[in-house]
């Protein structure tokens, strides 16, 4: 293993902050990553995979390890279901596509997720009615206070709304470097009923979508409403829907009848974070080169050469408005490195 130093982040966070690492490695297998690790010489280390749930507010005086460890294969197979195990460094888009192509069903409604595998636990990643632990059976992790490679099942995992235990009690403590999903081979679920995807498909002229049908049309709705992040920096949504209690949804809903909510228990409901964010303004908005997409208010962009600070600023100001206005606490979805 070569450790760069002074090294340049621009490629390996998809906002294009051009901040840099005082120091910088890439680990290609479990024993790179386990000694890396283990090396005491660097005493703050910060985990990266696709960088796209990452915001890198300073030049960093840290080591970041790029967990790069590849590698999908079949661990168990019956006439139904197939249990596929994922190394960490997978991009999540090729693999989704690779179990599409293999007739794998259960990831299709997450298609052009940006991001690597190994992060999706992390964030319990999700998209049009479908989340990780949806399809999650375990995952393995390097425990960083011994080095031991352990497996955590999906009852350990405590996965939540964008939430896991790798954000609560085990931040910090674990570096995911595999993850098994349990797929269907036949007679797949067909998730169409959220979102924009049942009108995608009628504009596609589907009447019996199958699981790449569905994908198609996720695809199709988010290059509509997302910027690619090659051409334009992003981290895709930054912000998280929020979830508020009854109270607050009637004392809301009873001010802004016309807005979307879902509602998730007698005692939660979802409320998008986009409509908030639009209705105080900001969507299109541009301040320097830091902006809110033009179709999607979730979506904060570097234009150009935006730094992080300027993008955690807009943040700051997006979620003050939010709460001014509606009495509504939003949150950032992406994890802020200062």
């Amino acid at each position: 293993m070569i450790i760069h130093e002074n090294f340049s982040l621009k490629n390996y966070n998809t906002f294009s902050i051009d901040a840099k690492a005082r120091y910088f490695v890439e680990a290609n297998s479990v024993k790179e990553l386990q000694e890396i690790l283990g090396n005491n010489d660097y005493p703050r280390k910060i985990l990266i995979g696709g960088g796209s749930n990452m915001l890198l507010t300073n030049d960093i005086d840290a080591l970041f390890i790029h967990v790069n460890l590849k590698g999908k294969w079949i661990v168990n197979e019956s006439d139904d279901t197939v249990s596929v195990k994922v190394m960490a460094g997978e991009n999540w888009h090729e693999m989704v596509l690779w179990t599409l192509e293999n007739n794998y069903g259960g990831l299709e409604n997450m298609s052009l997720i940006p991001g690597n595998t190994g992060s999706a636990p992390i964030q319990n990643i999700g998209a049009y009615g479908v989340e990780l632990k949806d399809s999650f059976v375990s995952c393995e992790a390097i425990r960083i206070e011994d080095l031991q490679l352990i497996t955590l099942t999906k009852e350990e995992c405590k996965f939540g709304y964008r939430d896991s235990y790798f954000k609560n009690e085990g931040k910090n403590k674990f570096v995911i470097t595999s993850v098994t999903f349990s797929l269907t081979k036949n007679n797949h679920k067909i998730n169409s009923g959220y979102g924009a995807i049942e009108e995608q498909l009628e504009r596609d002229a589907i009447k019996n979508p199958t699981i790449k049908d569905i994908s198609n049309a996720i695809i199709a709705i988010r290059q509509s409403k997302l910027p690619d992040p090659k051409v334009l920096g992003n981290s895709g949504s930054f912000f998280k829907n929020p979830m508020v209690s009854t109270e607050v949804f009637n004392e809301f809903i009873s001010k802004h009848p016309e807005a979307p909510f879902y509602k998730i228990s007698d005692l939660i409901y979802k409320i998008p974070a986009g409509w908030l964010i639009e209705k105080c303004g900001f969507k299109g908005k541009r301040f320097g080169d830091a902006g809110v997409h033009q179709h999607q208010a979730l979506v904060l962009v570097n234009y150009d050469n935006a730094t992080g600070k300027e993008i955690l600023a807009l943040a700051s100001k997006i979620i003050e408005e939010v709460q001014n206005e509606f009495n509504i606490t939003i949150s950032p979805e992406v994890n802020i490195i200062k």
